[in-house]
């Protein structure tokens, strides 16, 4: 493998790893960012974002991603493409492959590898998925202008989804576990508003229902025992996230559900040089503004480190 080695690395390029990048670049840690397997992170299946300070009219996920890399490129940041696959934290400088091929030694390590979307874990689910079954309404919400989709969930996620599917389908049913909304009321104000979608009280999935050209329905049962089937072409999930640490949580300490643990307000994890920042830390909040504002923590961490070395 050939051997490179960088002073700050910087792992995932979401809001937390371009913000990193940018802070870093501006420190003169000549940061090197590989964006992972989702450049722009999870805002890049997001819409409008309309709560984004400097932005009056809104900016899509996918353009505010964009802008926050050109920066970063701009102030000196390396972003490339390309994912963790193996990583050493066992001593300094850390080991870390990145595509099974390309192996670097880093001087320190910001992780902002962010977190990616539940499932079910139905059968059916794993059967259809890429034939109706999607966790990303922006990405496939296009295949399904004027037809009738299922969105699982009832949070902030879930209804935005279903928010942005009711511009484009027939009819959108929410799938709710339970008897209210868990999303903020800003966003179940505009759920409840919107004509064409229905929720679907004290409900659970029981099986994705379809035929051999993808999903035809969907099979539920309410808490009352009752059993029935909906017609839909499309079956979206927003459950909640998965943390994605595992690669590093032989080395950093983790919470149950697998976000790295940092220590109070700082970035800190409990491996020295290696930071945290974005939604791999934080279970909490997973806001674009508080993802880049951990990324600017852990860049002004990394420099304080760096230069006490």
């Amino acid at each position: 493998m050939n051997m490179e080695s960088i002073k700050c690395l910087i792992v995932g390029g979401g809001p937390a790893g371009y913000t990193a990048a940018i802070y870093a670049s501006r420190a003169d840690l000549a940061p090197v960012v590989y964006e992972g397997v989702q450049p722009g992170g999870q805002l890049t299946t997001t819409t409008d974002i309309e709560n984004y300070p400097g932005f009056e009219n809104g900016i899509a996920g996918p353009e505010l991603m964009s802008v926050m890399k050109a920066q970063a490129v701009r102030l000196g940041a390396d972003v490339r493409t390309g994912a963790v696959t193996e990583a050493d934290l066992s001593k300094r400088p850390f080991r870390i492959v990145i595509d099974g091929s390309h192996e670097i030694e880093a001087e320190s390590l910001i992780i902002a590898t962010g977190a990616t979307a539940k499932y079910l874990g139905l059968p059916s689910e794993v059967k259809y998925r890429g034939l109706g079954v999607s966790a990303c309404a922006t990405c496939d919400g296009f295949f399904y202008r004027r037809k009738t989709v299922a969105v699982v969930g009832g949070g902030d996620t879930a209804c935005e989804e279903a928010t942005y599917l009711a511009g484009l389908c027939k009819k959108v049913y929410m799938i709710v576990r339970r008897d209210v909304l868990r999303a903020s009321q800003a966003m179940q104000e505009r759920v409840m508003s919107t004509e064409n979608i229905e929720i679907l009280w004290n409900c659970n999935t029981q099986e994705v229902l379809g035929d051999e050209y993808g999903v035809t329905g969907a099979r539920l049962v309410r808490k009352d025992g009752e059993v029935f089937d909906i017609a839909v072409d499309g079956f979206f999930l927003a459950i909640g996230h998965h943390p994605n640490s595992e690669l590093f949580s032989q080395w950093v300490n983790v919470d149950k559900e697998g976000y790295i643990v940092t220590d109070g307000k700082t970035s800190k994890t409990n491996v020295e040089g290696v930071f945290a920042a974005g939604d791999v830390q934080d279970p909490l909040y997973r806001q674009c503004v508080t993802a880049a504002a951990s990324g600017c923590r852990a860049a002004l961490d990394a420099e304080k480190f760096l230069k006490m070395k």
